[in-house]
């Protein structure tokens, strides 16, 4: 792979936990205290429950408890979460990274929903993009390519033609089941096989260029 990669989009969809936020700090302690309640290993339950909603990481950790189970106990997670930001900070290189991509086509594209999203890109200090996709927002969580796909149809830009940035296996899958090319930021990146990685959001430049296609700048 050459120093600096570019690549050509007409949009970027943008994860937010990982990518955008460093909220690992939260998620470790909310996620081991699941764990110990529910008798499971924790270090193996931080295996899976990064990228993806809370209830579909517990229906992969407890395949036999039913559903609804499952929903109000994400309920109850979600609300924690929203009450500790103790930790949360942003993804070095990420403000001047959203401060370029203004009044260029981007949306936010989050397992996290509107009450815990608004309150972690808050806590880090960065500012929101105006198209969002939630979790209130989509059926089905990552790693399926709902909320993607949702993301471009907003953007009025063709799947092929969006760039996903995404540090998570189940956020890097989804983005490729959409058809899409994926910018793995991160550690946890680095073994689910983007098409080009980063450590964090300094090494990425974007520039608006001719027809309404960015240059994308990574490395």
């Amino acid at each position: 792979m050459p120093a600096t990669t570019v690549l050509t989009a007409r949009a970027l969809l943008l994860d937010m936990d990982g990518t955008l936020v460093n909220s690992d700090a939260v998620v470790e302690r909310i996620w081991r205290r699941w764990a110990e309640r529910h008798g499971l290993d924790g270090d193996e339950v931080m295996k899976v429950v990064h990228g993806r909603q809370g209830y579909a990481s517990m229906a992969v950790l407890l395949p036999d408890r039913p559903m609804g189970q499952n929903l109000a106990d994400n309920a109850r997670m979600l609300a924690e979460e929203t009450a500790d930001m103790d930790g949360v900070v942003p993804v070095p290189g990420a403000a001047e990274f959203l401060a370029s991509l203004r009044g260029l086509p981007h949306a936010l594209v989050t397992s996290a929903d509107v009450a815990l999203s608004t309150a972690r890109m808050a806590a880090a200090g960065l500012g929101m993009p105006d198209v969002r996709v939630t979790a209130e927002s989509v059926g089905a969580s990552k790693p399926d390519p709902e909320g993607f796909l949702k993301g471009a149809a907003e953007l009025g830009v063709a799947p092929a033609d969006c760039l996903v940035f995404e540090d998570s296996g189940a956020g890097i899958a989804a983005g490729r089941a959409a058809g899409m090319r994926v910018v793995g930021v991160g550690v946890r990146a680095g073994g689910c096989r983007p098409d080009v990685l980063v450590p964090d959001l300094r090494g990425v430049r974007v520039e608006a260029g001719a027809g309404g296609v960015m240059r994308v700048y990574v490395g």
